[in-house]
């Protein structure tokens, strides 16, 4: 099987959404959507691969497939929970109204209902697609409940004494909207309320996922059509400080919002609790073509989530950190991994890296990759950060086609996804710098 480090990557084709993201049995266990027939979006599978450490990973080819009415069309994105040794995953099934009848795999009209499923395993590894899958919640057929086609993504979680889910949906008005549920043996399900926000928040809010930290409630959501600029994409991953209630399931939303990463390449992101108790987060990163023509998409690294007050923060996950013990002295020298850079970029200084430009103006980052993202123009190839409040600090994370920047150990991170990077970095920052490979041990 394929392995990767530090950066899970398709195996071949095409991957997007992570699912089931759970630490089960002591590994790291990672699903996504996944068409394992051509690098393009298709009939979804769910692919999977498995981590001891989030840095060091391993494919493990197909996990579920569709074989029933309701997921005839793609098993369609959603959560993983463990419940007396056994692992259960929850996702969403979607039967086309109308097929294309020249690509099988598309839908003409966007039009098709989706049903919520779920499948049990023993081991995290076998899954019965033929015999194991149960509905739990049937397509919605009052769309003044719910949308019929655009509710999906289960995000199941343990509270205080039960069980609970959210759904991401569509109101009747164009608004997204979240349906949560409770259970309490993880197979009959009773809804508990709906909840939406009172300012516009795109509409239709994909893979939700509310969870608590040390500092307060966290909601991230990927509301669908959140920026219409006229660029690709208009569907970005956000996040919210929120109180949530476990008993009623109603959420105070924060006035504000934050884009999970401002590079706005990265979407759907999920979280799970890591085997030290830190609240970690992967999403994907968009790609407009693929590598070599043989794979398109590929993950973050596993991110740290923290709130403190009114903001949240995305560190990177100690166990990536650590992977980058050697220095060196050209970006030549690092391995396939790639390599980390770190330094100080005060206001009016510039770095290139690679055809890859950083500079800071003002209280912000900003970034520019028109050189290594050709004939993309209808994609962004501008990015910045809101103002800066912490310092001047960057930690830059460069794989072949991702660069991460965060800023001041996580105060606001900005990715780009680029092609054709050089190993030649221009720019004088007038502090000291310091690269760092991280070699593969595969």
């Amino acid at each position: 099987m394929k392995k990767d480090r530090i950066h899970l990557k398709a195996p071949g084709n095409w991957i997007n959404d992570p699912n089931g993201f759970i630490y089960y049995k002591g590994l790291y266990h990672l699903f996504y959507q996944y068409f394992p027939y051509a690098p393009k979006w298709g009939t979804m599978h769910w692919g999977h691969a498995v981590s001891p450490d989030l840095v060091n990973w391993e494919h493990c080819g197909v996990a579920l497939f569709p074989t029933r009415y309701e997921d005839q069309n793609g098993c369609f994105s959603g959560s993983a929970v463990e419940h007396d040794g056994k692992m259960y995953l929850y996702y969403t099934g979607v039967h086309y109204d109308v097929v294309n009848p020249e690509n099988i795999h598309k839908n003409p009209n966007d039009r098709y209902e989706s049903t919520q499923l779920m499948i049990c395993s023993e081991d995290g590894f076998s899954f019965d697609n033929f015999n194991g899958k149960r509905v739990i919640i049937p397509p919605f057929s009052d769309r003044e409940q719910a949308d019929r086609t655009h509710t999906r993504d289960p995000k199941v979680w343990r509270g205080k004494d039960a069980w609970y889910m959210v759904l991401g949906s569509r109101m009747k008005d164009d608004r997204g909207q979240l349906l949560f549920y409770r259970s309490m043996d993880l197979i009959e399900w009773k809804p508990v309320s709906r909840v939406t926000k009172e300012t516009t928040l795109g509409w239709m809010w994909e893979c939700p996922d509310l969870f608590r930290t040390e500092g307060g409630d966290v909601l991230m959501l990927s509301p669908m059509g959140v920026v219409n600029d006229g660029k690709r994409e208009a569907n970005h991953a956000v996040c919210l400080p929120i109180e949530f209630d476990e008993h009623s399931c109603s959420v105070q939303f924060s006035e504000n919002f934050q884009f999970v990463d401002y590079g706005l390449d990265l979407y759907a992101p999920q979280s799970t609790v890591d085997k030290d108790g830190r609240r970690v987060m992967i999403g994907w990163m968009r790609m407009p073509e693929a590598v070599e023509g043989r794979w398109r998409g590929m993950f973050c690294i596993p991110r740290v989530v923290e709130r403190k007050g009114e903001h949240i923060y995305f560190r990177v996950h100690p166990n990536v950190e650590k992977a980058y013990q050697k220095q060196i002295a050209s970006p030549a020298e690092a391995g396939k991994a790639g390599y980390r850079l770190s330094l100080d970029l005060k206001a009016g200084e510039m770095l290139d890296i690679g055809g890859y430009k950083i500079w800071r103006k003002g209280k912000r980052i900003i970034t520019d990759r028109t050189a290594v993202f050709a004939a993309h123009d209808s994609w962004r190839m501008q990015a910045e950060t809101p103002e800066i409040r912490e310092g001047n600090h960057l930690d830059i994370y460069v794989d072949q086609n991702l660069i991460e920047i965060y800023v001041n150990n996580g105060e606001y991170v900005l990715s780009s996804v680029v092609y054709g990077l050089s190993t030649e970095i221009k720019g004088k920052p007038s502090g000291t710098w310091c690269l760092y490979a991280a070699e593969s041990n595969m």
